[in-house]
């Protein structure tokens, strides 16, 4: 890759038993329309464009061409950073139009050959972030009254049509050729592994007889068929499909709360520096211990000496991307992204607070009282959507609530998200002691993919603990209490806090990383089911076992042989 191209990955030396090239692979998220190579987005009043038309020698790995608009993990950064720029730089658009630039081709879906290199975490990876953004669609849809249209001017398969299934609304153009597709079970052996099953089913209603057919036919449907079987919304022929998007783009930005005449807050760069053992940000610091498999998040809160908050509406949109929720939210989900990407031994993730806590609750307060407003609003997607993606992430989440921390408010909600939480008792100083202070940001403000806030879904939404929880809003919440109200795992004593802990990560150390990143997407949710949660439910289930099965992978695999001449061998044992 060029240098003048967009830094989104660089290789390394190979570290020793590393032979794979996805795992010396450096992935950077950081990118901005100028370095784009693969998206063009433009802006017409309250219409957005997303044109799609990928580089074929654009690839983020050597090794195969995104032919037919199919795509890698560098055409879908480029698309979370285009739907952030829309959010946040043009707050007057209300409908994103998702479209294909080339003819008679929308999006044919993950380059296949791509996969057939990959290793399986790569896969995994690569099908995760994917599934995020898809999510980010329709978080925006949901919250933000931001709408999507995918305008499919061509043939559609795969991750393709995954990206259609996202937007509100999917006009399929009626030319005879033009199809929608998802092929991976008869050509690849493998699943439509970023909710494309879940979509048809749960979000689209389509019977699950059809879809059955339909997830089965690897040339797809199209035409009236497609609308009836509710594949698409509508299908619209050619001398008519620019008019037809238009008017649905229109019609659906109508019904929008985004404002008409705001000016947008421009994203800057995340600035980052990368030691040998960590990065290292303004809000945020991460510290790897290799030899421990562990690597240390701590968040810091705002430091008010040195610059104080902004007072009203109007000073914090001035702050613009330094305004600490929205720069903290930005560079801790960079942050999650490299490590995840970068770093595949890092099994367990500790989360750490510092800070002034009546910092962050000002800064709740902010929130809560203008989250009405688009900027706030959108800040308030952003850390929603950067904790969700704490959630399915797939590492060991340990919180230590210790002295200096500053567990209050939207950061008490890091201690929430973890598998575990421990808070140093201090029975011989008490004026010392860590505490907890929840806010009403606590009670809802960030709701989890299961559509409920962490405390409710940690007390299953019993009105008892919830209740005595909400009553110590405001109130520093001390270790043994916090215990009592179950706010934390377990507050050891100062005499027992070092050694608890340490066998804690040992002991996590020494356990099998697959099961416990089936033990913890099990726990994390837990109770109420939504669309989310089954997708990723099944994406860490069912696709992650077929990735690894020799029907797919084998050397006669699907995915091995694909576009080789050769057709696949399955073993006919059902498993």
């Amino acid at each position: 890759m060029a240098a003048a191209d967009t830094a989104i990955a660089t290789a390394s030396p190979p570290a020793a038993g590393h032979a794979d090239p996805a795992r010396v692979l450096r992935v950077d998220y950081r990118t901005d329309p100028s370095q784009y190579r693969h998206w063009t987005l433009s802006v017409d009043g309250p219409i957005a464009t997303l044109g799609l038309d990928i580089a074929e020698d654009g690839g983020i790995r050597e090794g195969y061409k995104l032919k037919l608009n199919s795509y890698d993990l560098g055409v879908d950064i480029e698309l979370y950073d285009a739907l952030q720029r829309i959010r946040f730089e043009h707050p007057a658009v209300r409908t994103v139009v998702v479209t294909s630039l080339k003819e008679r081709v929308f999006c044919s879906g993950a380059n296949i050959f791509m996969l057939g290199l990959s290793s399986h975490a790569w896969k995994v990876n690569f099908c995760k972030f994917t599934n995020e953004t898809r999510n980010g669609i329709e978080d925006s849809s949901r919250f933000s009254g931001l709408k999507f249209i995918a305008a499919v001017n061509g043939a559609c398969a795969g991750g393709g049509y995954e990206l259609a299934l996202a937007c509100d609304e999917i006009l399929l153009v009626d030319d005879r050729s033009s199809t929608v597709a998802l092929p991976e079970v008869p050509l690849l052996g493998v699943l439509p592994g970023t909710g494309g099953l879940t979509r048809l089913t749960d979000k689209r209603k389509v019977r699950h007889d059809r879809a059955d057919i339909f997830c089965t036919v690897a040339e797809g449907i199209r035409g009236e068929r497609a609308k009836a079987w509710r594949l698409v919304d509508d299908v619209v022929k050619p001398n008519r499909f620019a008019e037809t998007v238009q008017a649905r783009a229109l019609a659906l930005a109508a019904q929008s709360q985004r404002p008409a005449e705001a000016q947008g807050v421009a994203l800057t760069r995340i600035e980052r520096v990368e030691h040998d053992n960590g990065l290292s940000y303004a809000c945020v610091e991460v510290t790897i211990d290799r030899a421990k498999r562990t690597a240390t998040f701590t968040v810091k809160a705002p430091d008010l000496a040195a610059s104080p908050a902004p007072e009203g509406i109007e000073a914090i949109v001035a702050a613009g991307a330094a305004w600490w929720p929205l720069r903290m939210a930005r560079e801790l989900d960079d942050a999650i992204l490299y490590m995840r990407t970068n770093e595949l031994e890092t099994g367990t993730w500790i989360l750490k607070t510092a800070g002034d806590a009546r910092a962050v609750l000002a800064v709740d307060a902010a929130l809560l009282a203008h989250r009405d407003h688009w900027f706030v609003r959108e800040t308030i997607g952003m850390l929603r959507r950067t904790l969700a993606r704490i959630d399915v992430s797939s590492r060991s989440l340990f919180a230590l609530v210790e002295p200096g921390s500053c567990f209050a408010g939207t950061l008490a909600e890091l201690a929430f998200a973890a598998d575990r939480s421990y808070m140093a008792a201090l029975p011989s100083n008490e004026d010392h002691e860590p505490v907890v202070t929840l806010s009403e940001a606590n009670f809802g403000l960030y709701p989890m993919v299961t559509q409920q806030s962490r405390l409710a879904r940690r007390f299953y939404e019993e009105p008892g603990p919830l209740d005595a929880a909400h009553a110590q809003i405001g109130k520093p919440v001390k270790p043994l209490e916090s215990e009592a109200l179950g706010l934390v795992t377990a507050a050891p004593d100062d005499i027992d806090w070092a050694d608890e802990i340490r066998i804690a990560l040992e002991e996590r150390a020494a356990m099998s990383p697959d099961a416990l990143t089936g033990l913890e997407a099990n726990l994390r949710f837990n109770g109420r089911e939504t669309m989310e949660t089954r997708i990723f439910g099944r994406l860490s289930a069912w696709q992650n076992w077929i990735f690894n099965r020799p029907n797919a992978v084998g050397e006669k695999g699907a995915l091995k042989v694909y576009g080789k001449g050769s057709k696949a061998q399955f073993d006919p044992t059902r498993v």
